[in-house]
């Protein structure tokens, strides 16, 4: 049962790794597609690991993969932040001028 955790932990460091690079080429179409993959990935992932503790070998092995994970997240956050600072600045109402 390990091994079948563990595999939800690398499919959603998979993800997160697409999720980046989506963020890296201004896709955030595909940024908010492979979120929902996540969130369905989590999903099963609690629902698998509810009666099946990982042994200690693979709870190190899934702290390094959450690690990367959230490496990946802060990036992906840093990358969209002047994105989410143009929408509030559109959803205020307010206007970007060029010079």
């Amino acid at each position: 049962m390990n091994a079948e955790l563990l595999s939800y932990y690398e499919a959603i460091e998979r993800a997160s790794c697409d999720m980046l690079s989506a963020a890296k080429s201004g896709d955030w179409d595909a940024v908010v597609r492979l979120e929902g993959a996540c969130v369905l990935l989590i999903s099963q992932l609690k629902h698998a690991a509810r009666a099946n503790p990982l042994d200690q070998d693979a709870a190190r092995t899934k702290a390094r993969i959450m690690q990367r994970i959230l490496v990946n997240d802060a990036e992906i956050r840093h990358l969209a932040e002047p994105w989410l600072q143009d929408l509030d600045e559109l959803m205020a109402g307010k206007r970007k001028t060029l010079h």
